[in-house]
């Protein structure tokens, strides 16, 4: 009688532990992988504000910190149709002749499609409505004055529901590495228009 209790108390405590060690592997792959399906989704907005930037740039010449203006810019700004074709009098067929046959609407070429509103724009997915940082100005390049921007996403904004200990885990982690903690494209420090995760 003790020893069939005995066992069935031996199964049941290698099952809770067996149940814990797999929690314990799957808790953290679980987090990697969910983080890592968010992130795509940040990263795809990102990748969108930096063609408005740089499209309101090259019709403005420089960069807004606005959503306001950029989403106002991407509603009616146009862009140009160019046709390039070889230079008739060019034998090595290296220049080309740039001729603009007609203008198409940013957001109809571009945004139209997207999964968001381009009202949203500015809010980080998965943030409960927190909104991404957008900064905007000049630094000094060799002497030049150069425009430059900023758009960020704290990892705390897009990990929100997730396993609190490892979103502090991660941050440090990248905190040490000298890294931003989160996503980012542009900089304010560097004439950069790529992300942190490029």
């Amino acid at each position: 009688m003790k020893s069939s209790l005995l066992k069935i108390i031996l199964a049941l405590v290698i099952v809770v532990l067996a149940f814990l060690i797999y929690r314990s592997i799957n808790t953290p792959v679980k987090f990697k992988s969910e983080l890592s399906a968010r992130g795509d989704v940040v990263i795809d907005k990102l990748k969108d504000i930096r063609t408005a930037e740089q499209l309101y740039k090259h019709l403005n010449k420089r960069y807004t910190a606005s959503f306001d203006t950029l989403v106002q810019f991407i509603r009616s700004g146009k862009i140009p149709v160019v046709k390039i074709i070889p230079d008739p009098k060019d034998t090595t067929f290296t220049r080309t002749i740039n001729d603009t046959i007609g203008f198409v609407s940013i957001f109809d070429s571009i945004y139209a499609k997207k999964a968001y509103k381009i009202e949203e724009l500015n809010l980080v997915p998965y943030s409960n409505g927190e909104k991404f940082n957008l900064l905007a100005g000049q630094i000094d390049k060799g002497g030049v004055k150069v425009s430059v921007f900023e758009a960020s996403a704290p990892l705390e904004f897009y990990s929100k529901g997730l396993n609190n200990q490892l979103v502090i885990n991660l941050k440090k982690e990248m905190e040490d590495k000298n890294k931003f903690p989160g996503l980012k494209v542009g900089s304010m420090l560097d004439a950069s228009t790529d992300g942190n995760w490029e």
